[in-house]
């Protein structure tokens, strides 16, 4: 019972719990995109980097669940823009997908009565991955440069669908990047389905960074997802696992953003 009022805690609060007014506005884009999928309107917040406009180049684009100006778009762009600027990461675009149903849209079925009472609706993640895939992903590679490396990120929730969408539908994404997934959700369903012979395209290298913190039910199932993929290693599949004891839930994210965006996109 106390671990599901925890869980209940970090589903409501996690979403916020990065939001700084201190943080500066970039520079951004607009997009509102009625969904067939979802059978909603979604906004949806573009950055570009430094010459974009300038230059002929195409660039690798970076989906950002959690992805609001009121959410964590502000200061995970303003922190690419640091990097891009020191010469420690390739260019990017940042697409930040605002939230409307979060819990809804995040989560994958569960079999868990207690999961269910989290919100009044769950297990929403494959129409949302629909959303990403055939309406989002077509519409931004329409209007902006881009090339076709693309990745994903994500924390806490949305770092489970990260998780859920790296095991489930591989070729949608080339980079991924999870902070404190919750990976309790269904009773570890997706940490015990990586124990299972991972099948990517022989063709394409992908590659995972995924965080763990000190947090009593993450920390355990992180490092058996890190064990899982150690134990079976996968040639097409490149990854790295930062164990952050230090760090809790609702810090990890600004700790470690800078880290996981150098091993993923580093020059």
């Amino acid at each position: 019972m106390i671990k599901f009022f925890i869980n209940i805690i970090l589903f409501l609060f996690v979403a916020n719990s990065h939001i700084n007014a201190q943080d500066a506005i970039p520079d951004y884009q607009t997009i509102e995109i009625f969904s067939k999928k979802l059978n909603e309107k979604r906004v949806i917040t573009i950055w570009t980097p430094e010459h974009y406009s300038t230059t002929p180049h195409n660039y690798p684009v970076l989906y950002m669940l959690d992805g609001g100006i009121n959410e964590d778009f502000p200061h995970l762009a303003n922190t690419i823009a640091h990097l891009i600027k020191t010469d420690q990461i390739i260019p990017i675009i940042l697409v930040g997908i605002e939230n409307t149903e979060r819990r809804r849209d995040l989560t994958g079925f569960t079999q868990v009565k207690k999961d269910k009472k989290i919100a009044p609706k769950v297990g929403g993640s494959s129409h949302f991955r629909s959303f990403i895939a055939d309406e989002l992903i077509p519409l931004i590679n329409q209007k902006y440069k881009t090339n076709a490396r693309r990745g994903i990120i994500g924390e806490s929730v949305a770092g489970l669908f990260v998780i859920e969408t790296l095991l489930d539908q591989p070729d949608l994404f080339d980079d991924y990047i999870a902070f404190d997934p919750s990976l309790w959700w269904n009773n570890q369903f997706l940490v015990k389905k990586s124990t299972n012979k991972l099948n990517f395209s022989e063709n394409r290298i992908l590659r995972l960074w995924f965080a763990g913190s000190s947090t009593s039910d993450i920390n355990p199932y992180t490092q058996q997802l890190a064990q899982n993929l150690k134990n079976q290693p996968n040639s097409n599949l490149v990854w790295q696992y930062s164990d952050e004891p230090h760090e809790k839930h609702n810090t990890i994210f600004r700790a470690t953003k800078e880290k996981a965006l150098r091993w993923t996109f580093k020059k």
